[in-house]
């Protein structure tokens, strides 16, 4: 079972190539002991499945601005996935998918919302049903909006958010930041759906994004909010609880302030929330609740590294929470560079957060910090070592960003994990000298446990191609998801296990585990509208069996080791003997080979489009998509897919 993660992808390829003989017959003469590639191939425990697919999966809708409850299509951009358990045993629990996208909606609401839908597992395949269910409001189905219109007003570019890991409840990240009611209706579509199924109720691309600019009276039970009249931008760029079970929105968080917020994790005390906002200056924000699991009354605090207690209190206030960014500011709040996704191991009570980077932030915080707000050492540090003054000088370059760890008992952040390695020449490095492992703009995050130990699932969302995000004259960005030991003490890249990636175009995000221990649900956000279905759509995927993975399985971080003088030894993971495999596969840019040889790569009529001599990995970017045939010197064949 060992030396499986980086073949995931496989596994929905092997029935082709059980019939490559016959497909090849009179093109490609095969050797005589050719074996199918499900045999030659060490057999993995996991396999994939769609569970969820926006603009092509039809959810249930309420009464919306005058219109029946009905039936529409479901929005794209999949980002953050919450999981609510189960506790009566009755199904696994209820899966929340937030849509980043921005339009108008006659239906389903304008802005962006959520998607919610109830899951069992079929206990002889091990799969996911999405079940039916009949909702109190009345609404019978499998797939539902989730309501904000008529609970909590709009909500607007759903990003991250939270997944309480003490007791399941959930709150999606409004990280689209306004500063007027003509930023909300501004006329414009943020960015390409995909696919080719209507998007919108109304068919109607203009004037796009939330119509009613009316002023907001807030209906809450927030301390001091109740009654509150706001201009209608002031209500976007909160925390927003939903009900998941019943597909309804609670209560926006007005007294965790309003920010471009993205992560944040519920600690095991069910007091304390740490938040993340996306933004350069971004800062490290904590709210405590007066009582566990009560978080209408509380206090919000802001980081700052070199205050007594590392915590400032930002008082409780309308104009303080409407302001908290400036508030934050003014504190003398410790700056990071694009605070992203938090995630939360319960078993330690450690925090971890992305900072995602950003190529040239000094312009976008130099301000802030002449205003009162500090640097972080790490940061300071780094501005040292690149020979500038300050995080702030323009030349200033911080583009792979890292993943930090808050540790609750000694009250402060460090750096766990940087990105990189890092190619300080704007110009990419050529394919033949790209790295073997990559982290590019850490974005999602979470915890989960395999085999009783704890792992970071790390997912990327790269800024840009230059400076080695990506290969010399590559210019897709792809993005993968890795993960880390966390047992290892001082991890560095060489750590990662590299566990798949998504189609081409599209962001990989939302990552996280089933309560039993045997999925990892992920998002494939706004992938190219060029590939085929249902990768042409934002989608939600499961992939299955890590109830049956070891910890030694992914002991080797690189498990198809290239290495030329290993090979000729007999050592390391992949000997002179051992059968001819590739990854990742499918692929959109590299292959790599776990022997050093000649190879030839064939279409599907049998034509050979590619040829390379003592290579131990190819660009095949170059290549239409689609299925193709791979073989070595020794006349070994294997299938690839790419994307």
């Amino acid at each position: 079972m060992k030396r499986f993660l980086s073949t995931l992808f496989v596994l929905t390829l092997v029935v082709v190539a059980a019939n490559a003989q016959t497909i090849f017959s009179e093109e490609i003469e095969l050797p005589d002991d050719y074996t199918p590639l499900q045999v030659i191939m060490p057999p993995s425990p996991l396999t994939l499945q769609v569970l969820f697919v926006g603009g092509h999966d039809i959810v249930e809708t309420t009464k919306t601005y005058g219109n029946p409850a009905g039936r529409n299509i479901a929005k794209e951009w999949h980002d953050f996935i919450g999981f609510t358990p189960d506790r009566t045993g009755a199904s696994l629990g209820w899966v929340s998918v937030n849509h980043e996208m921005i339009y108008r909606d006659d239906k389903i609401g304008d802005g962006g919302g959520m998607t919610a839908f109830r899951v069992e597992r079929d206990p002889i395949t091990g799969l996911l049903h999405v079940m039916d269910q009949r909702l109190e409001d009345g609404r019978q189905g499998q797939f539902f909006n989730v309501d904000f219109v008529n609970t909590v007003g709009e909500t607007g570019m759903n990003c991250g958010g939270i997944s309480s890991t003490f007791d399941g409840r959930i709150w999606t990240a409004e990280e689209w930041f306004r500063t007027s009611n003509g930023s909300i209706y501004n006329g414009s579509v943020r960015g390409n759906p995909g696919g080719s199924a209507p998007i919108m109720s109304t068919n109607d691309r203009a004037n796009s994004g939330v119509r009613d600019t009316s002023d907001f009276v807030v209906d809450s039970d927030i301390q001091g909010w109740d009654g509150q009249t706001l201009a209608k931008y002031q209500n976007f760029n909160y925390m927003v609880e939903i009900d998941p079970k019943q597909a309804k929105a609670i209560r926006k968080q007005y007294n965790w302030g309003r920010m471009g917020w993205e992560g944040g994790v519920v600690t095991n005390d069910n007091r304390t929330v740490f938040l993340g906002p996306d933004a350069t200056p971004g800062f490290w924000m904590r709210f405590v609740a007066d009582q566990p699991g009560d978080f209408t009354e509380g206090t919000m605090y802001v980081y700052k590294h070199d205050s007594d207690d590392k915590w400032v209190e930002i008082a409780h206030s309308v104009d303080n929470m409407l302001n908290l960014q400036d508030r934050a500011v003014a504190a003398g709040g410790t700056m990071y560079n694009r605070p992203e996704w938090v995630a939360h191991d319960p078993s330690t009570n450690l925090v971890y957060w992305t900072e995602t980077g950003r190529d040239f932030p000094g312009g976008r915080w130099a301000d802030e910090a002449a205003e009162g707000a500090v640097y972080d050492p790490y940061h300071v540090a780094r501005a040292a070592a690149q020979g500038l003054s300050s995080p702030g000088d323009d030349g200033y370059r911080d583009t792979y960003g890292r993943v930090w760890v808050f540790d609750p008992n000694l009250n402060t952040n460090y750096v766990l994990l940087e990105g990189g390695p890092d190619w300080d020449n704007a110009d990419s490095p050529p394919t033949n000298a790209y790295f073997g492992k990559h982290l590019s703009n850490p974005d999602g995050l979470n915890v989960m446990k395999i085999d009783g130990q704890s792992f970071l699932v790390i997912q990327e969302d790269l800024n840009g191609t230059s400076y080695g995000r990506m290969p010399a004259g590559v210019s897709n960005r792809t993005c993968e998801v890795y993960l880390l030991n966390l047992a290892i003490e001082n991890p560095t890249i060489e750590d990662l296990i590299r566990l798949t990636a998504v189609p081409r175009g599209a962001e990989v995000t939302g990552a996280i585990p089933t309560p039993d221990g045997k999925s990892l649900l992920i998002n494939s956000q706004h992938p190219s509208s060029d590939n085929d279905f249902p990768w042409n759509h934002s989608l939600t995927f499961a992939i299955h069996g890590f109830d049956r993975v070891n910890v030694e399985d992914l002991a080797d971080s690189n498990p198809f080791n290239t290495n030329p003088d290993e090979l000729k030894a007999g050592t390391g993971a992949a000997t002179a003997d051992a059968a001819f495999t590739a990854f990742p596969n499918p692929t959109t840019r590299t292959l790599f080979f776990n022997k050093t040889t000649d190879v030839a790569v064939y279409d599907i009529r049998g034509k050979r489009v590619q040829v390379a001599q003592n290579v131990s990995q190819l660009d095949v970017s170059t290549l239409a998509k689609g299925m193709y045939f791979v073989q070595n010197a020794k006349g070994e064949l294997i299938q690839i897919a790419i994307q």
